[in-house]
């Protein structure tokens, strides 16, 4: 380079000279190779997992959500399908092969009629107060019956509400919703549904509840103790 060509460089194109050169952009995989990130994340996953956190694994600029989109599509007609479980998703037995299920599952004990009770205000009026649930019954909640549903972890303790004496609320949990099949709460069964079942006596609702639940007026004294009556021996 001659004098007369450096003295013809401008102190913007000495300073560009200088730059260190810009890290080049990275594109997003793929997204068929999205698609087998996000399927071996959710079969590795023991818990649904939601969308933020398969993106908090996956590299910068991908779409879990639009993953999602493509493997629901291709597993509709698989053995395992991927399922919406409240705010995540994982992979489910199709329910058309739950049959081959059925000799690894032991059902020895169920709930008692005061415990479905309890669990069917909570689910169908969450977020609810103990004293709304006893309300509802018509008859004293056993603190062991509640302790136990969250034992269970089909029930949990939601936010307290902005009243006197700010008592604590109960609401289901995705354990709950995963074990029945639902999506959310909301894709709990009418009224009408529960009656063709034969679940529901063929009588009208009493005033005030949406689900009639016959109440026990001796099964759920209040105490301090286990609740020995939450599981009934077949």
């Amino acid at each position: 380079m001659t004098a007369t060509d450096v003295t013809d460089l401008t102190p913007d194109d000495s300073a560009e000279q200088g730059d260190p050169p810009t890290a080049p952009e990275f594109p997003p995989p793929p997204i068929e190779e999205q698609e087998r990130m996000v399927e071996a994340l959710l079969f590795a996953s023991a818990q649904p997992l939601a969308v933020r956190e398969l993106a908090a694994r996956m590299p910068a600029g991908s779409d879990p959500a639009e993953a999602l989109t493509g493997l629901r599509r291709r597993y509709e007609s698989r053995g395992v399908r991927l399922e919406r479980i409240g705010d995540g998703y994982a992979f489910r037995t199709a329910p058309d092969m739950s049959f081959l299920m059925q000799t690894e599952t032991v059902e020895q004990r169920r709930l008692s009629r005061a415990a479905i009770e309890t669990l069917a205000i909570i689910a169908y009026h969450q977020p609810v107060t103990r004293a709304e649930i006893e309300e509802v019954r018509g008859v004293a909640v056993s603190r062991g019956t509640l302790d136990q549903l969250i034992e269970m972890e089909w029930v949990r303790v939601g936010r307290r509400r902005m009243t006197p004496g700010r008592p604590a609320t109960f609401v289901v949990t995705e354990t709950f919703l995963d074990h029945f099949g639902l999506e959310s709460a909301r894709d709990l069964p009418g009224l009408s549904e529960l009656r063709a079942a034969g679940l529901l006596e063929s009588r009208p609702p009493a005033d005030g509840i949406s689900v009639p639940l016959a109440p026990q007026p001796d099964e759920d004294e209040d105490f301090s103790g286990p609740a020995d009556d939450l599981f009934e021996d077949e």
